[in-house]
C-alpha cells in the first residue's frame, strides 16, 4: 500500500514470517509467556490466503506420522487451551476422535486444528503477505537495530526482532528443469494442480522418489486417475517402510536436541545419515500394505497399471513432440532405458541447504556462514539487540526432527524465552516503550 506516493511502512517489535505450525507455536507461547507490550506489537504473516498444513498434499485420507500429543503447545504447556485436544472439544468432535483409537490424525484435521488456532491466538496472522526482501537496519554507528521487511504488495513492515519460519526451498533435480513447467508438478504443488487433469483421461504418470511424498502421489494418482498408467522411478532398491521403532523414537525427543547440537560435528554426520529412514527414506506402513495389495490384486486380474522401476537414476530428460522422455541409467547395470509420460510427479523433498531468502539476508549482513545459537538465534557479529530466529532449517545443528512437529512446542519456548531475556538484557529501549 502507498499512501502520497510514499510507500506505507509500519513498525512492530516483533514479525514472524510463514503461518505455519511453527510460527503459530511461537505465537501461542508468546501469548502464555511474553510481556503484554510485546504480545500486542507482534505480527504474523502469511504469503498465502489461509493456514493450510502440507498444502501441496492435502489428500483427505493422509494422516500424519506423529502423535497428535505433538501439537503446537502440549509437550511445553499441557494446559494450554490451544492442544488439540481442546481443539476438538471446542468443534464437538473429542468423543469420535478418541472412539477412532489412532494417536495420528487426518492431515486435513491438523491443518484445521492450525486455522482454528491462527484465529484464537493474541497475535494477529495477516494472509497474502509475500515478503519479497529482507534488510538489515543499522544505527549511524554502523550497529544493527531492525530488519525492514518488503512484500509483493509494495508494503514494507520493520521490526527489532524476525523470525522466519517459511520452511526449506523445493527441491528439482537439475535433469527436471528444463521440461515445460507445465509437465512437471513437484509434490508442494500436487493437490491444487493434479486436480486439472482430467479425471477418465489415459494419462501416462511418472512419479520420481521413493518415500512419502512420492507414495502418496502414486497411490492418490492411482485412484484417482482410474484409466492413467503410472511409472515409480526410484534410486533405492525398493520401497521401504519408515524406521520407527520406540528406540528410535526417542531421538525425536525435544530433550535430544540437546545432545545432539552439543555433539561433535563428525558425530552429527553419522547420526543425521542413520536416522535417514525414520523420515527421509521410507513409506508408512499402511501407505505401503494398500500399495503392494493393489499391485498384486491388479496381477490377478490382469489390469495391472503401476511399474516399478528401481535401482534407477534419471539423467536427463526431454520433449519429443507431445512426450516427456524420462532416460534413466540402471544403477546395476549401467544400461540406460527410457520412460514417455504426459506428466512427471517428483517426490524429491528439499533443498538440504538455508533457503535462498535466509542465504540473501546472510549475504547482505557480510555472513560467510549462517549459524544460529543453541535458541536458533542467526549469529551476527557485534553487539546488537536486533535478533533473527530461523525455524524449522536447522537439521545439520539440531538434529533431524528440525523441520518436524516433534519439537515445535519446546522450540517455541525456548525462542520466546531466548527473545525475552534479550529484551531484559538490553540498554536498547524498545520501539513500543
Amino acid at each position: 500500500m502507498k499512501m502520497g506516493g510514499q510507500v506505507s511502512e509500519r513498525h512492530v517489535e516483533l514479525l514472524a514470517i510463514g503461518a505455519g505450525p511453527a510460527n503459530l507455536a511461537l505465537a501461542v507461547a508468546l501469548s502464555e509467556s511474553a510481556p503484554s507490550w510485546l504480545v500486542e506489537s507482534s505480527l504474523v504473516v502469511e504469503q498465502a490466503e489461509d493456514v493450510t498444513w502440507q498444502r501441496g498434499m492435502m489428500m483427505p485420507w493422509a494422516r500424519s506420522q506423529v502423535s497428535f500429543l505433538k501439537d503446537l503447545v502440549t509437550l511445553r504447556n499441557p494446559t494450554s487451551r490451544f492442544s488439540f485436544l481442546n481443539y476438538l472439544h471446542s468443534v464437538g468432535r473429542l468423543d469420535d476422535f478418541i472412539n477412532t483409537g489412532t494417536f495420528t490424525p487426518h492431515r486435513m484435521e491438523i491443518s484445521a486444528y492450525l486455522r482454528w488456532v491462527a484465529a484464537e491466538v493474541p497475535i494477529p496472522v495477516e494472509f497474502n503477505k509475500k515478503a519479497v526482501g529482507i534488510r538489515p537496519v543499522r544505527l549511524d554507528s554502523g550497529d544493527l537495530d531492525g530488519w525492514q521487511v518488503t512484500f509483493s504488495d509494495g508494503s514494507v513492515i520493520s521490526c527489532r526482532n524476525l523470525v522466519i519460519g517459511g520452511g526449506r526451498d523445493p527441491y528439482v533435480p537439475e535433469a527436471f528443469r528444463s521440461l515445460p513447467a507445465e509437465r512437471v508438478i513437484h509434490s508442494t504443488e500436487f493437490s491444487e494442480r493434479i486436480g486439472k487433469l482430467d479425471k477418465f483421461g489415459a494419462h501416462r504418470i511418472a512419479v520420481v522418489g521413493a518415500a512419502q511424498s512420492a507414495g502418496e502421489m502414486l497411490w492418490s494418482s492411482y485412484q484417482e486417475f482410474p484409466h492413467a498408467r503410472l511409472t515409480l522411478l526410484m534410486r533405492s532398491i525398493g520401497l521401504v517402510a519408515y524406521e520407527g521403532s520406540k528406540f528410535t523414537n526417542e531421538l525425536f525427543y525435544p530433550s535430544f536436541v540437546d545432545e545432539f547440537h552439543a555433539s561433535r560435528p563428525e558425530a552429527r554426520r553419522q547420526m543425521l545419515d542413520e536416522m535417514y529412514r525414520t523420515n527421509y527414506g521410507g513409506l508408512a506402513p499402511d501407505l505401503l500394505n494398500s500399495l503392494y495389495h493393489q499391485m498384486y490384486q491388479d496381477r490377478l486380474t490382469g489390469t495391472e497399471r503401476i511399474d516399478m522401476v528401481s535401482m534407477s537414476d534419471v539423467t536427463s530428460t526431454r520433449m519429443d513432440g507431445d512426450d516427456v522422455v524420462l532416460t534413466y541409467t540402471d544403477r546395476r547395470t549401467g544400461r540406460t532405458d527410457s520412460v514417455r509420460c504426459d506428466t512427471v510427479l517428483l517426490g524429491t523433498g528439499f533443498v538440504r541447504s538455508m533457503p535462498r531468502h535466509v542465504r540473501d539476508l546472510a549475504d547482505s549482513l557480510g555472513l560467510a556462514d549462517v549459524e544460529v545459537t543453541r535458541d536458533y538465534r542467526l549469529v551476527v557479529p557485534g553487539r546488537t539487540a536486533a535478533g533473527c530466529y530461523l525455524q524449522g532449517v536447522n537439521e545439520a545443528t539440531h538434529g533431524i526432527a528440525d523441520s518436524l512437529l516433534s519439537v515445535l512446542a519446546s522450540r517455541s519456548g525456548e525462542i520466546a524465552a531466548d527473545i525475552v531475556r534479550h529484551y531484559e538484557n538490553s540498554r536498547v529501549p524498545s520501539h513500543t516503550a
